[in-house]
């Protein structure tokens, strides 16, 4: 009954807060985890060792890629099935995210192990960086499993209103990473491949929490392997609705690969810059994205009980709320980019690229949340190709012609202000698509 409350006739404003604060919360415990590293490697003074956490950075980027699909289609699918009150689909989905993320885990670890010299070869690495890439990708190989599958759950748990505990598995996480990082990157001396263990050790701990918390205490879910099945449309419903997440992290990792090896022509400096300015700029962006996963359940739920009216309340106030947080978040950085750049790493080469950059990125800040709120409003009413050919467009179709373009046409200055002409671009296109759509509902 709290449930239905809180999803069908809780006041909005409140309701959004129930659900986007802690989700908010999990977002920015993300960013920490992912600074966490970049940060401490950063404290060692090596550059070469952060750019070559920049350089694997496209391995974590496609763990998560894979655990958004399962993690977003998972929350999306299970969201309609409790409007629908269909108990025993709901647990087909929990289970079958649980045990797709394992699968997809356990083949990523055997790929990365095996190709490693040339996937590496790939990203960008070279003869200074590539000893310091190739510990980093060891030890975040074999904990590709449980990297997908806690923050997939996270997604999932949260779809039972459980927010505060899908935020508590986040921070566990989280709080190892940080502790354990200087313990492994300067207390044993192990540089860049420390910063893997921690990160692997964190999520294993996560897993864990996850897992007590699908036995033990939710209601509506469950991961015992009788409820798994791919069958009665749970694989693809989970995965189309997922996909457009998954494509856009998918392709964030090839446009990243893409933009080390324009970055590396220039030298090594650049290359640490971008590495630092992703992590920062991430700040502004899962901010926004928090708020918008956050409500998604809402969205599913009212679609499936048809209750368009407070849907569409519930958009227009997350909207709202992306843009306020945007402007605020993206002003405070600007005024502090420098010592953002010093905070992780004071090589004056690299603070002088990475205050270009960073100042370049977040010229989208204050509306990129905009697009996560129609990107997710699309998933939620089962359009997830809309959503998809945003994602793509971002990530792919027009911001890696578009880098090489600048590259060509402006060299360095211009390839730094290819992912804010692209996020406006999506922006707008967001914007058209699902006004579109609503107005057919």
């Amino acid at each position: 009954m709290q449930e239905n409350e809180l999803m069908g006739s809780m006041k909005v404003s409140k309701a959004v807060a129930k659900m986007a604060i802690p989700s908010v919360i999990s977002s920015l415990v993300t960013v920490v985890y992912n600074m966490a590293d970049t940060f401490f490697v950063g404290q060692t003074g090596d550059p070469l060792q952060v750019a070559a956490v920049s350089l694997t950075n496209p391995i974590f980027i496609l763990f998560m890629a894979f655990a958004n699909m399962f993690g977003m289609g998972g929350s999306a699918a299970a969201s309609i099935a409790m409007g629908e009150k269909d108990d025993k689909r709901m647990k087909n989905v929990s289970a079958f995210v649980t045990y797709a993320s394992l699968i997809v885990g356990i083949a990523l670890c055997v790929i990365l192990m095996v190709g490693m010299r040339p996937i590496l070869g790939v990203f960008g690495a070279n003869e200074q960086t590539y000893a310091f890439a190739q510990g980093y990708t060891f030890h975040i190989a074999y904990g590709a499993p449980f990297i997908i599958w806690s923050a997939a759950a996270s997604f999932v748990v949260r779809a039972e209103g459980a927010s505060r505990e899908a935020m508590i598995g986040s921070m566990i996480g989280t709080i190892l990473n940080i502790t354990l990082d200087p313990l492994f990157i300067s207390g044993f001396g192990m540089g860049a491949a420390g910063a893997a263990i921690a990160t692997t050790i964190g999520n294993v701990c996560a897993s864990a929490y996850y897992l007590w918390y699908f036995v033990k205490k939710s209601k509506a879910f469950s991961i015992h392997f009788k409820y798994f099945t791919c069958k009665n449309c749970v694989l693809s419903s989970v995965c189309m609705m997922g996909f457009p997440t998954a494509i856009f992290s998918m392709l964030m990792s090839v446009s990243t690969i893409v933009l080390n090896q324009i970055l590396v022509a220039y030298g090594n400096a650049p290359v640490a810059a971008i590495g630092i300015v992703f992590k920062a700029n991430m700040f502004i962006t899962f901010l926004q994205m928090g708020i918008a996963n956050g409500v998604q359940p809402l969205f599913g739920y009212n679609y499936g009980a048809g209750n368009w009216e407070r849907f569409v309340t519930v958009e227009r106030y997350t909207k709202k709320c992306c843009l306020i947080v945007g402007i605020l978040a993206t002003a405070l950085f600007f005024v502090l980019r420098e010592p953002i750049i010093r905070l992780f790493i004071d090589d004056q080469e690299v603070v002088a690229y990475g205050v270009q950059m960073l100042s370049a990125y977040m010229i989208s800040g204050p509306v990129i949340g905009i697009l996560f709120v129609n990107m997710n409003c699309m998933q939620s009413i089962g359009k997830a190709l809309p959503a998809t050919v945003l994602s793509v467009m971002r990530q792919g179709l027009l911001l890696i012609p578009l880098l090489y373009l600048l590259n060509a046409v402006l060299g360095l200055q211009g390839v730094i202000y290819g992912q804010a002409l692209t996020d406006y671009a999506a922006v707008l296109l967001s914007m058209v698509l699902w006004r579109s759509m609503r107005q057919k509902i």
